[in-house]
């Protein structure tokens, strides 16, 4: 999905949520939630688009409508020393595109 078909999609109503992945190394990859499921945000050569801020995404998205979108980070330090049985939820932390604050 470009960026052009996100916007459709935000638009339309059929993206539902953004999500951005916080990923190792210290970028993120934007995410259009559907009810087809998810869609990663690519660039011309269909390769995912690596952001390296949250002020980024809010300049490359700033035509975009009003959408709910939330930071995901997985819980990696948990995964490593393995503490805990069962399936660990990524922690996930709404934030506005509108403003840093």
């Amino acid at each position: 999905m470009n960026l052009t078909t996100l916007i459709q999609m935000v638009t339309s109503g059929e993206a539902k949520e953004l999500e951005l992945l916080s990923l190792e190394g210290g970028f993120y990859i934007l995410r259009a939630l559907t009810s087809e499921g998810p869609v990663t945000l690519a660039d011309d050569d269909d390769q995912p688009i690596r952001l390296r801020s949250t002020t980024e995404l809010r300049q490359l998205l700033a035509d975009v409508p009003p959408v709910p979108c939330m930071l995901v980070q997985h819980a990696v330090h948990d995964e490593m020393c393995g503490q805990r049985d069962g399936p660990i939820a990524p922690l996930r932390i709404p934030f506005s595109l509108d403003s840093q604050w």
